[in-house]
């Protein structure tokens, strides 16, 4: 069994900073992605960044170029460091896990960007 646990979330004001982290503990398989996912009230889950054990990434286009992902593959640890935020990135964010076919996710935190 694998659990995630998020924390960093919170409300800031539009233009700033937040980093989330995300760590996993349980039987974890060495080759997974790690990743963050964020649903707005009303809308479907989307992806936000993802990164593999090898350290390959991926960024939803709205991101780019503010959202930076990163892991630290011995603790187990995938984080997402949120810049420039805009009032359009509030949502609750997801962390996930993909490995051996299967699909593992925490219980989201929640990011709030307003003045």
């Amino acid at each position: 069994q694998v659990q995630l646990v998020e924390s960093g979330g919170g409300l800031v004001q539009p233009g700033g900073s937040l980093r989330l982290s995300c760590a996993a503990s349980g039987s974890i398989f060495s080759i997974n992605v790690m990743g963050w996912y964020r649903q707005a009230p009303g809308k479907q889950r989307e992806l936000v960044a993802a990164i593999t054990s090898g350290g390959n990434t991926n960024y939803a286009d709205s991101v780019k170029g503010r959202f930076t992902i990163s892991r630290d593959n011995a603790k187990n640890t995938v984080y997402l460091q949120m810049n420039s935020l805009k009032p359009e990135d509030t949502a609750v964010y997801y962390c996930n896990l993909k490995a051996q076919l299967r699909n593992y996710w925490g219980k989201g935190t929640l990011v709030t960007v307003s003045s």
